[in-house]
């Protein structure tokens, strides 16, 4: 009855000759060549002729162990330095090379079978913590706010009307006096107020639709400033201001109206 052997698989001449040092324990920097040598010539004589390109690399590291085993049983050459020359030096330098590059090819294959279990998510924070924003102080709004600072936003608010105006067809047409009373405005703003508790000083008056009416706005502002109908807080020197409606006092301030 025939024998079948199944051989393992070498990926070249170096492979094979590490298996057989790990096999028998030998030590790489002495190897006992006519040993190595003739199991070596064992499994080449087992493995498949198919693929002759790669069976002519393991005939090559046979007639180079051949060659090592020949120069082992002649009497020891020296170099210049009077030194013994080991014929294994060349080979052993292979070997210690493969072995270098076979156990980086396995730490590369560790690194790529972890990176398979990595999973990454791209950048942004959910909508619920990129809308939030941190409480005012109100005990601080205050800082930095003036009639100066008022003044400001007041001429700022003058400038974008006027930017907002038609040079040619404000020409056109006929021109009528606008009457408008600060008593009235002031009604406009407690009536805006009782609808909005907060506010910006600048919305207020931007919803103006002429110059009239913005200064007369602006008047009334501050007279419901002077009577605490309503508070202007600022958060920074030179920031918008917010105007907060006191409802005691705007309901109180309508009644003496």
């Amino acid at each position: 009855m025939e024998l079948s052997v199944k051989l393992p698989v070498f990926e070249g001449p170096l492979d094979l000759l590490l298996h057989l040092i790990d096999k028998n324990k030998i030590d790489i920097y002495d190897i006992p060549i006519v040993m190595i040598t003739d199991q070596y010539l064992e499994y080449v004589r087992q493995m498949s002729r198919e693929d002759l390109n790669l069976m002519s690399e393991f005939m090559v590291m046979a007639a180079t162990l051949l060659d090592i085993k020949c120069r082992m049983l002649l009497p020891k050459e020296t170099n210049s330095d009077a030194e013994e020359e080991d014929p294994r030096a060349d080979l052993v330098a292979q070997l210690l090379e493969y072995k270098m590059y076979k156990y980086m090819s396995y730490e590369l294959k560790d690194r790529m079978a972890d990176a398979e279990l990595m999973m990454y998510h791209t950048g942004g924070l959910p909508r619920e913590v990129a809308e939030y924003r941190a409480p005012v102080d109100t005990e601080h709004l205050t800082d930095g706010l003036t009639l100066q600072r008022l003044h400001e936003i007041f001429r700022d608010v003058l400038r974008r009307q006027e930017n907002k105006r038609d040079p040619i067809r404000s020409g056109f047409g006929r021109i009528e006096k606008e009457e408008i009373s600060l008593p009235d405005k002031m009604d406009y703003v407690r009536a805006y107020a009782r609808k909005h508790d907060h506010f910006t000083f600048r919305a207020l008056l931007q919803s103006q639709r002429s110059r009239t009416q913005v200064v007369v706005t602006f008047l009334a502002i501050l007279e419901l400033m002077r009577s605490g109908g309503i508070r202007l807080t600022q958060e920074e020197t030179f920031g918008e201001i917010y105007i907060e409606t006191v409802r005691e006092a705007i309901e109180n301030d309508s009644e003496s109206a």
